[in-house]
């Protein structure tokens, strides 16, 4: 069996003309996930997969599959799965269980999906690299010295491997669309209540977003149909009828801004490529427009004060009192200091401090409320932006894959791989990460990404532009 180039569509209609069985499928996939563990994309391949695999097949043989019906799918460690160790990647909760699915899980479970097992991750989702898991780093598998990206790396290194059809990630500042380009899939960060948060553990609350890695665009498209939708246990979800508003247009005009694409940093091989691939889409029939959005330059900014924020008040929880990791103190304040000083790794521990610090007394009006009046300004620019363009280019990362320890010992160095990809979070708007080529280094070819942004809930405008641009690529 072919899995490199089985699309899920593919395995659909292999699955529902009985070419194939779901447990044929679900073992070809097991056997790729066990011979590629040396990439620690998995940090548990579940053992029922099997017993999934016979509930599938029911649904296909009495006529009741849906697109997803069958399809091995990876989850990142902070989706939870009821019953299922769920640890977002950190000692403080390693062997925390899941008590209930959360929304994602439960609309795929519907689905008829075999969840794989649990992807790798930055701890609670902190990091760019996937280096601040409390189990390894997992490894790109382009180049196993490389780092596949963060915070949802195991998700898209377990694809890019091979070891399932599809996966989820979370992206709070591009922790699915980076991973998607260093690994070479297709990563989409959906608009912010299109799909429920439900049953995520939260980083930062009004920036998190759950959404879909698959090997083409139309697959990535599958997935969101299948997750998305109101959930009533979800305050920050969208209700359908306001969603489905959305009239579909097809999107003619790219918006090029241009000033923030050439930003200091940028590789020349990036804008190289980038330059290509816009030339390509003008072929498709696109017309290419530049435009100006200077606020894009303070994105990161206003990222890295509202983010670790929300992760201080998020993480307050975990004291090792109720659940998750504890220690054992002279007394109870000296219980929670170690608790969650050996609980908590360094990144954690270093964004806990900073989001504390910018919402003390005397500091929060110059930081955290000057933050958010930044932020109210990057979305109004882009919601005029979008009344010139259809959809907004740039490339997804200002750099291929980096190697693994490059850049441990220097967080702002880490920090402004995002970007390109944390405007996006700031105004809650959707983006796609498409491959876009390589480029050779160390032997190696390092996929790069094309990043699509859209106006809220026009999703439907990045699939047709996605579907556009792999055509170019052919």
């Amino acid at each position: 069996m072919d899995i490199k180039n089985l699309t899920i569509k593919e395995a659909h209609e292999m699955l529902i003309s009985k070419k194939m069985s779901v447990l044929e499928l679900a073992e070809a996939v097991l056997k790729i996930a066990e011979d590629t563990k040396d990439l620690n994309a998995y940090l548990e391949i579940f053992d029922d997969v099997r017993a999934q695999a016979e509930v599938a097949q029911k649904m296909i043989d009495e006529g009741r599959a849906t697109m997803m019906t069958g399809i091995p799918v990876a989850m990142k460690d902070n989706i939870l799965i009821k019953g299922r160790i769920v640890s977002a990647s950190s000692k403080m909760l390693e062997n925390y269980r899941a008590t209930y699915d959360a929304g994602v899980t439960k609309k795929l479970r519907e689905a008829g999906a075999i969840f794989v097992g649990r992807t790798n991750m930055d701890e609670f989702a902190m990091g760019g690299s996937t280096e601040t898991s409390a189990f390894g780093v997992t490894k790109n598998p382009h180049d196993i010295t490389r780092v596949p990206g963060g915070s949802s790396g195991g998700s898209a290194a377990a694809l890019a491997a091979n070891a399932c059809l599809g996966a989820l990630g979370t992206d709070t500042g591009g922790s699915i669309r980076q991973p998607a380009s260093f690994c070479g899939v297709v990563g989409l960060k959906p608009t912010y209540g299109s799909v429920s948060r439900s049953g995520l553990m939260a980083m930062a609350s009004s920036l998190d977003q759950a959404g879909p890695f698959a090997k083409t665009v139309e697959d990535t498209e599958i997935i969101f149909d299948c997750i998305k939708g109101h959930d009533p246990m979800d305050s920050t979800s969208y209700p359908d009828e306001l969603v489905n508003q959305k009239e579909f247009k097809k999107p003619k005009v790219i918006g090029v801004p241009v000033d923030f694409v050439r930003a200091k940093g940028v590789d020349p091989r990036v804008l190289k490529n980038f330059e290509e691939s816009l030339e390509a889409m003008k072929k498709a029939g696109y017309e290419v427009k530049e435009i100006s959005l200077p606020t894009l330059a303070h994105g990161l900014s206003v990222y890295y004060i509202l983010m670790p924020a929300e992760v201080s008040s998020n993480l307050a929880r975990l004291d090792g009192v109720r659940y998750g990791y504890h220690a054992d103190g002279a007394n109870l304040l000296e219980d929670y200091m170690k608790s969650r000083g050996e609980g908590f790794g360094r990144e954690v521990r270093r964004r806990i401090l900073l989001g504390t610090y910018v919402l003390s007394s005397g500091y929060y009006d110059a930081y955290y409320g000057r933050a958010r009046a930044v932020q109210e300004m990057l979305k109004r620019d882009l919601a005029e932006a979008f009344k010139e363009v259809d959809i907004i280019a740039t490339p997804t990362a200002p750099t291929p894959a980096f190697k693994i320890g490059e850049k441990s010992s220097d967080p702002l160095s880490m920090y402004l791989a995002d970007i390109f990809t944390v405007p996006v979070n700031i105004a809650g708007v959707p983006a796609i990460s498409i491959p876009c080529g390589f480029v050779e280094e160390d032997g190696s070819k390092l996929p790069l990404g094309m990043q699509f942004i859209a106006p809220h809930f026009a999703e439907s405008s990045l699939f047709a532009a996605g579907k556009d641009f792999e055509e170019t690529q052919k």
